[in-house]
């Protein structure tokens, strides 16, 4: 009886040596869990970053590649910067108490990112007129490669030399998402607002935002 007691202690205790390893196991393999998720996010963070950085590499390039003429070039950057005032036009209108604390749409941009309540009216703005950060960007890029050698033109003058803006950017502009900016820049000024397209969409955006002069 003795011995059988003993041999259930030492058989018990055994029992808890491998349940505690057990424990110890599942412990670490929580923390490699863990880690594995940890790096996996770092992994997908980074990646997107590199992508983001990718496609504003292309977008400058495509921007400093355009072969426009000194004319076509005052035209584009007249539709660019009279959307430039607009948006910047509009944050004001809704932001009264602000307007010398916002002086231009750079100061915009800058404050928004840590001011919830300018980052709010930006983005109504931008629904407003169908735009979205994306294009900004690409709007910001064109300006601050073109703005400086540029001339703003009136849109008699503009109509003047080109009759089919959409037609002289689709076929000038190779980078899909800058092409996409510029067009509805355009589409702002000559309509008020932008069109969405959805992507599975995108083949005929040439017809569906022709811009009627």
């Amino acid at each position: 009886m003795n011995n059988e007691t003993t041999t259930l202690v030492s058989l018990k205790e055994a029992m808890k040596r491998v349940d505690h390893k057990l424990q110890a196991l599942e412990a670490q393999f929580k923390e490699l869990d863990n880690t594995k998720d940890n790096l996996t996010q770092k992994f997908e963070h980074h990646s997107k970053t590199l992508a983001s950085q990718a496609a504003q590499d292309e977008m400058w390039t495509a921007v400093l590649a355009m072969k426009f003429t000194s004319i076509e070039l005052n035209i584009l950057y007249s539709y660019i910067i009279e959307v430039l005032i607009s948006l910047h036009t509009r944050v004001l209108e809704k932001l009264p108490d602000l307007v010398r604390g916002l002086p231009t749409l750079a100061s915009v941009l800058k404050r928004k990112v840590k001011n919830k309540r300018i980052r709010v009216v930006w983005e109504s703005v931008l629904e407003e007129c169908g735009l979205q950060e994306g294009d900004i960007t690409a709007i910001c890029t064109f300006f601050i490669a073109h703005g400086h050698k540029a001339d703003h033109y009136a849109a008699k003058v503009r109509q003047m030399y080109i009759r089919d803006i959409t037609f002289m950017i689709t076929n000038m502009v190779k980078n899909q998402d800058l092409q996409d900016g510029l067009l509805r820049a355009v589409q702002v000024i000559e309509k008020g607002k932008a069109e969405r397209i959805p992507e599975e969409q995108k083949s005929p955006l040439k017809e569906l935002i022709s811009v009627k002069n």
